[in-house]
C-alpha cells in the first residue's frame, strides 16, 4: 500500500474557512436586521441628518416611527412629519386639536418652529432612536453600499463553498490511500 502523508491542515483549513464564511454571513444578516425587521412590524425608518434634536437624538441616529392618531399625540413627544419634501423630527410643544395642528421645536433650537405642523403632515410618533445606526442605514440604501453588502455576503458563501471542496478533496485522497 502506498500511503500519502496527510496534508498540513487537513481538517483545520476547511473548518477555518467554514468559520470565517459563517461569521461573514451572520454579520451581514445581523447588520440588516435593524433596517429590515422594523419595517415588517409597521415602523417607518428615518436617518437623522441635522442637529436640531441634539443632544438627545444625535446626527447619524436612526428613528423608528410608528403611525399614530394626531389627536393622541401628547406634549413633549417627538413626532416625525413632512415639511416640504423632507422628513423632520421635532418635539411637540402643543397639540392644537381644534385647529388640527402641532406647535413643534427642535431640542437644540432656542425657539419654536416658525410654521405649525398640520395634522395631514404627521407621519407618526418616534418610538425609538439609536445613535450610529443611521450610518448603517445610509450604507444599505446607497448603490455602492448595496454592492459592498452583496460582495461581502458572496465572500462568506465562497468561504463555505471552499470548505466543502477542501473536505471533498481530502475525502477522495483518503479513499485513494485505502486502495
Amino acid at each position: 500500500m502506498n500511503k500519502r502523508p496527510n496534508a498540513k491542515g487537513g481538517k483545520i483549513v476547511p473548518a477555518l474557512c467554514n468559520l470565517i464564511g459563517t461569521l461573514i454571513l451572520l454579520s451581514v444578516i445581523v447588520s440588516c436586521l435593524p433596517v429590515t425587521v422594523p419595517r415588517f412590524l409597521g415602523y417607518e425608518i428615518y436617518n437623522v441628518v441635522s442637529g436640531s434634536m441634539e443632544p438627545k437624538i444625535p446626527v447619524g441616529s436612526v428613528l423608528y416611527v410608528a403611525a399614530a392618531a394626531p389627536e393622541e399625540i401628547q406634549e413633549n413627544e417627538v413626532i416625525a412629519f413632512w415639511s416640504n419634501d423632507s422628513v423632520v423630527a421635532h418635539r411637540v410643544v402643543k397639540n392644537k386639536v381644534v385647529e388640527g395642528s402641532f406647535v413643534t421645536r427642535g431640542d437644540a433650537n432656542a425657539q419654536e418652529d416658525m410654521n405649525e405642523v398640520p395634522y395631514e403632515a404627521l407621519i407618526g410618533r418616534v418610538t425609538a432612536h439609536y445613535p450610529l445606526l443611521g450610518q448603517l442605514m445610509l450604507l444599505y440604501t446607497s448603490s455602492v453600499g448595496k454592492a459592498y453588502v452583496v460582495c461581502f455576503a458572496a465572500c462568506g458563501a465562497m468561504f463555505n463553498i471552499l470548505a466543502g471542496r477542501l473536505r471533498e478533496r481530502r475525502r477522495r485522497r483518503q479513499e485513494l490511500d485505502r486502495v
